[in-house]
Formats: structure tokens, C-alpha cells, sequence
């Protein structure tokens, strides 16, 4: 089997420079399909359950599959058994933190008449203003998740990429395929 693509440590300057534009040109591949994503949701907004829970299935698998059998023997390779068990640890207390303290939007309608913020020509207008804040607020974490999310897979896309172009061209996939149903 062929060795995989790495910098030498006497590398030009040329190869280098063309080496991370090619390792951001995979990471922004990466993530630009969460605008393909985003632009099937635009032009299909009721898309089948049924359709979406096979896709989410599908990118949770591939994202799993991924990151234990290729990356985490990356990790036990370069940096040893005990500190890629301490950063995946580290990771998964974050994400606790994360869950624990950034709230989830929810918005609950009120049906009860009596309990109906109106103003005072009776139109709901507090209510319509209400709706719309929680629509802004649940937008806002939204995108701010996507930012969490998406960054760190940009940086592994472009340190695989950096590492090997083999290990960033199917990370850099994977993400994509991942991105696209997200």
C-alpha cells in the first residue's frame, strides 16, 4: 500500500502554502453542505419523517464509524493510548457543560382565551411580538450550535488534511455526507 501524503520537515514553502490550501479547501467543502442541507429544507419545508429520521440515521452512523475506526486510531497512534482517552473525556465533559447550561428554546402556545397578552385594541399583536422573539432566540442558538458544531469538524478536516490527504479527503466526505441531513 502506498505511504500517506505528509509534509517533510523540509518541505518548500511552496508545497506548504499548497498543501493548507488544499486542507482549507477540504474543510470548507465540509462545511458548505450544511448549506445543501439548508437550501433542501428551502425548497422542500415539509419534508417526509420518514425520509429525514433514514438520513439522520445515516450520519450518526457514518459520523461513529468515522471517528472510531479512523480517528481514534489516529489519535492512539500519534499522541498515545492515555492522553487521546483523556481529550475524548475532556470533550465529553464539555459537552455536559454545553447541555447543562446553555438553555433549549421552546416555545408553548397559550390556547386558554384569558391567558392572551393583547394590547389594547384586542389584536394579539404582544402575542405575534412574543412569537417572533422566540423565533429570533431559537434561530440565534441555532446558529451559534451549528458555529460549535461545525468548527471543530473544520478543524479536523484540516488537520487530517494536513496529517494526510487520504485521512482529509474521507474525513472531509464523511462530514459532508453528515452535514447535508443536519
Amino acid at each position: 500500500p502506498a505511504a500517506p501524503q505528509t509534509l517533510a520537515p523540509s518541505a518548500s514553502a511552496a508545497e506548504m502554502e499548497q498543501h493548507v490550501l488544499v486542507a482549507l479547501a477540504l474543510s470548507f467543502v465540509g462545511g458548505l453542505s450544511t448549506s445543501l442541507g439548508a437550501l433542501l429544507v428551502i425548497v422542500n419545508p415539509s419534508p417526509d419523517l420518514k425520509r429525514l429520521g433514514l438520513l439522520q440515521g445515516f450520519a450518526a452512523g457514518l459520523m461513529l464509524s468515522i471517528s472510531f475506526l479512523d480517528l481514534a486510531h489516529n489519535a492512539l497512534n500519534s499522541i498515545g493510548f492515555l492522553k487521546a482517552n483523556l481529550w475524548f473525556f475532556a470533550g465529553v465533559l464539555f459537552f455536559g457543560f454545553v447541555v447543562k447550561f446553555i438553555p433549549e428554546p421552546t416555545f408553548v402556545p397559550t390556547t386558554d382565551a384569558s391567558k392572551k397578552k393583547t394590547d389594547d385594541d384586542g389584536s394579539g399583536k404582544d402575542m405575534m411580538k412574543k412569537h417572533r422573539r422566540q423565533v429570533l432566540f431559537s434561530g440565534i442558538i441555532t446558529a451559534v450550535g451549528i458555529s460549535l458544531h461545525n468548527f471543530p469538524e473544520g478543524m479536523a478536516v484540516f488537520l487530517g488534511s494536513v496529517k494526510g490527504l487520504r485521512v482529509g479527503v474521507n474525513l472531509a466526505f464523511a462530514i459532508a455526507l453528515h452535514n447535508i441531513p443536519e
